[in-house]
């Protein structure tokens, strides 16, 4: 049998790793994709650092889509290296258009005309600190209950305050009235969470699909897309956007140039924008242009021009 010493090493090549990253990532996007992933890695013993750089397609949740293919680079390359490799991280280098595979969301009822419908969210968080109030709660009590039965001790001081309090107050007092109204007020908020879909941050597409598929863009990808549309007009230097679930608001500070027809060039892109990602509900745009403390009117200009090339006469 060979020696410990002797058996020697397995050493895996940073490139080797980058070109597992890259294959991985070519996996989880769509086989229509034209631009190819890039990635970086680095190997420090058993463990690597992996970075990709990829086009997304779009229309899709870009944010889901991102996740989906930095866990999928994660599991892949630790699954064909051995090594142990963070969630990696990912730089979306752009965007291609073309129709995609979409997935339904968590919660989204399957029905006819449910994509029609904004996305329901899981709601999670709240779900989750009820549950964790209410466990606390009982296993506390039972916990408290089944020590006194088994070891024949008085009750915890807590619950034993807990129930003098409880019987010592009646309905009319006023700490009965405050913890009822909080008791509602968390009642309240239940009922308009369970009957309300979430997914604010989320606007739903049109699909080609039937009524069983469904897709959606962040708000905030549609606010960057109608940014650089905007800003590729002419004499326009700084764009902010504000995305709303029914109104997009866009504000530019204009350089130089006619305002109308800035305004007018700057409207025309926002909603060329919105048009093309096929929204199910497009939302109203309102574009406003203000011009920067420089502009000058091109008649103003053309006014100054010849004093400035003619100078002071004598």
């Amino acid at each position: 049998m060979t020696a410990a010493a002797g058996r020697g090493s397995t050493t895996i090549a940073d490139k080797a790793v980058r070109k597992i990253a890259e294959g991985a990532a070519r996996e989880a996007l769509p086989d229509s994709m034209v631009s190819r992933p890039r990635g970086s890695a680095t190997v420090q013993g058993r463990r690597a650092t992996v970075a990709v750089r990829a086009a997304l397609p779009y229309p899709a949740p870009l944010s889901d889509t991102a996740r989906q293919i930095q866990r999928h680079v994660a599991e892949r390359t630790r699954q064909l290296t051995g090594l142990e490799i963070p969630l990696p991280r990912l730089a979306v280098t752009g965007l291609e258009s073309h129709q995609v595979a979409s997935v339904p969301p968590a919660n989204e009822p399957q029905g006819a005309g449910a994509a029609q419908r904004r996305w329901w969210s899981a709601r999670r968080v709240p779900t989750a600190l009820l549950i964790l109030a209410v466990a606390t709660g009982c296993a506390a009590v039972t916990a408290d209950v089944i020590r006194v039965h088994t070891t024949g001790h008085a009750a915890a001081p807590w619950r034993a305050y807990a129930v003098n309090w409880l019987a010592g107050h009646r309905s009319g007092d006023l700490g009965t009235t405050v913890g009822a109204l909080v008791v509602a007020a968390v009642g309240v908020w239940l009922l308009v969470l369970a009957l309300t879909p979430g997914c604010r941050r989320q606007l739903t597409l049109l699909t080609a699909g039937g009524p069983r598929e469904s897709v959606a863009i962040d708000r905030s990808a549609m606010a960057a897309l109608v940014k650089d549309a905007v800003g590729s007009v002419d004499g326009v230097e700084a764009v902010r956007v504000r995305a709303g679930r029914r109104r997009f608001t866009v504000r530019t500070r204009l350089a130089f140039g006619e305002r109308e027809t800035a305004l007018r060039q700057a409207t025309e892109a926002a909603e060329r924008t919105l048009n093309a990602c096929l929204l199910r509900r497009a939302p109203r745009c309102r574009v406003f242009v203000t011009p920067a403390p420089t502009w000058a009117s091109p008649q103003q200009a053309a006014d100054d021009e010849p004093f400035a090339e003619k100078g002071p006469t004598a």
